[in-house]
């Protein structure tokens, strides 16, 4: 195991993750869907129920300690997010998470496009990603392309060159892939995307609980990630918008909070964040997510990011010692993140979670809201391990013996 502070640690962090004590089916409780939501430490759980305890009070509208106090932490959840990537106050816009700051970005910037422009994606994204822009594509009878993947479960950045041109208004890449695990160039794509003038949007959803992420490092011009994929509450997520451009844009929602000034006739809007922050904002998620953040950060997102892939790399080589098991993405552990999509020949996805389950295991099991990508591997679905800081060598080597019963159940 990996000797870092982290690992050093572990017994300590997971008395912080009091459902990871419990048992399930009698066994002890190996969670391993991550990739999809993560569990939430106590110091979590206790800030949401101290809010409602203590100061639960609406927004910049009241003029008593209870409200004071409520904006006080709801500003200062923006400020640990922005400082958290590198950005400033102005460009942390808080919505439900990364799905909502997609479909604004498509609302928003899809206004702005002309017939026969072009938005480029990849083959390899979240449905969140390809299903708002193929509906803003249709109305404004924009063009969409996909950059290729490789063999590999890379990007061809090859073909990428010749895709993006002077007709592509929006690149819209996911940072990393929820199915492959695969860490995407995203600098390199968004210098070409910037090269012909188009704005570059990166789906950091896999990518900003797992890794230390500086927006103005990779230089994107916006940002979208969920809060309950990196210990927060669900119902949260982040935008980040460079300002200039978020300063030109229209509101996605309108009403209650983003409003400066209304008369019977007009209406004008607030500053930013608040301009795209409409109505009673989710306050107590985005306070949560201030939290989840301290405690991420006291212990180290390069930390973090160097003992998922220990583990990652002793998961792959455990796998690959399973007879008919097939795994998807690169085989390096240092071009993927810790989630790992499998199968196994002569077993379902589903049939497979469903018995890791009876043994205490929780890994996905389907197409991981990826159809195209499923449909180009040549499956209808897979299981997916994705592992967290949280997660030890031991809940691996649980996953194996949980395949290999699975094996002997279809007498394989």
């Amino acid at each position: 195991m990996l000797n870092n502070k982290l690992s050093l640690n572990l017994e300590k962090i997971r008395k912080d993750f009091v459902i990871l004590n419990q048992k399930v089916h009698g066994h002890r409780l190996v969670y391993l869907d991550n990739a999809s939501t993560s569990q939430k430490p106590i110091q979590v759980i206790e800030a949401i129920n101290n809010y409602y305890q203590e100061y639960n009070a609406n927004v910049h509208r009241g003029i008593y300690e209870l409200s004071e106090k409520s904006t006080h932490q709801y500003e200062l959840a923006h400020r640990k997010v922005a400082v958290f990537i590198g950005a400033s106050f102005e460009e942390i816009i808080f919505t439900r998470g990364t799905t909502e700051s997609i479909n604004l970005l498509a609302y928003s910037l899809g206004q702005n496009l002309k017939p026969g422009d072009e938005i480029v994606l990849t083959q390899m994204e979240h449905h969140s990603n390809i299903v708002p822009w193929q509906e803003i594509a249709k109305r404004q009878s924009a063009q969409i392309k996909y950059i290729p993947i490789t063999s590999e479960g890379e990007l061809d950045l090859d073909a990428a060159k010749k895709i993006i041109t002077d007709k592509t208004k929006i690149v819209s890449v996911a940072h990393v892939s929820n199915v492959l695990g695969t860490i995407n160039p995203v600098k390199e794509i968004g210098q070409i995307a910037h090269n012909h003038n188009a704005l570059f949007i990166v789906d950091g959803a896999q990518s900003v609980p797992n890794m230390a992420i500086n927006v103005k490092e990779i230089n994107c011009d916006f940002l979208a990630f969920s809060g309950h994929k990196m210990i927060g509450p669900t119902g949260i997520g982040v935008l980040y918008g460079k300002k200039d451009l978020l300063e030109k844009m229209s509101p996605f929602l309108y009403g209650g909070d983003m409003i400066r000034e209304v008369s019977f006739q007009n209406s004008s809007w607030n500053c930013l964040p608040w301009k795209f922050e409409a109505g009673t904002p989710n306050i107590v998620g985005g306070i949560g997510l201030g939290i989840a953040i301290d405690y991420l950060k006291q212990i180290g997102m390069k930390e973090i990011e160097d003992y998922e892939k220990e583990i990652t790399a002793y998961a792959l080589k455990r796998l690959q010692t399973i007879e008919d098991l097939v795994i998807y993405g690169p085989k390096d552990p240092e071009k993927r993140i810790a989630t790992i999509s499998f199968n196994v020949k002569g077993i379902h996805a589903h049939d497979l979670a469903t018995i890791l389950d009876r043994e205490g295991i929780a890994v996905r099991g389907g197409h991981h809201c990826a159809m195209p990508l499923m449909n180009l591997l040549g499956i209808t679905a897979s299981a997916r391990a994705s592992f967290y800081f949280y997660n030890t060598f031991e809940d691996v080597d649980a996953l194996i013996e949980g395949i290999k019963k699975a094996k002997k159940v279809f007498k394989l």
